[in-house]
């Protein structure tokens, strides 16, 4: 069966993962687009006092003030400075909006569910707790994001607090 044919028969059966798909330190990440409210250029961070480390600060967006995370500070990795790829990825939890830094932002990428595999114990240096699973393709894997985990509730509510 050819890969086109079996895509086919997933999306009739409703079985394809839409994704925003992006890149910190040359791994490839995955969102759920239906909680992905905007992608937007890096735009002035205003700095909070005695934030959480992973926390870059606030953006006034279009009125709201929404909180930023660095991903890369979230996952334990090496900090870098932001250049004209690094955007922001506007995402709604069921408490707050929040803007995540990431390196680049790929591309919309459809995938049957089917090739999406549990997390082993460490990806890419990442602690599994907030890594939902890991999409084979082709060429390559994606690491799906697990926003539930991402942020725990107590800093939900440090951060609407922000």
């Amino acid at each position: 069966m050819s890969a086109a044919s079996s895509l086919a028969r997933a999306d009739e059966a409703g079985d394809l993962l839409q994704l925003v798909t992006f890149t910190i330190a040359n791994e490839e990440f995955g969102l759920d687009i239906l909680l992905v409210q905007e992608i937007i250029r890096l735009m002035p961070i205003t700095k909070v006092p005695r934030a959480p480390e992973f926390v870059e600060g606030v953006i006034n967006l279009r009125g709201k003030v929404i909180p930023i995370m660095d991903l890369r500070r979230r996952f334990g990795l090496e900090a870098r400075e932001h250049d004209s790829h690094t955007r922001i990825i506007v995402v709604e939890l069921p408490t707050l909006i929040v803007g995540f830094v990431v390196d680049a932002v790929s591309e919309v990428l459809r995938i049957p569910s089917g090739t999406v595999e549990p997390p082993p114990p460490l990806v890419a240096g990442i602690d599994a707790e907030y890594i939902k699973g890991v999409g084979k393709l082709e060429d390559r894997l994606l690491i799906l994001i697990d926003l539930d985990q991402l942020l725990s509730n107590g800093e939900q509510t440090a951060l609407s607090a922000l």
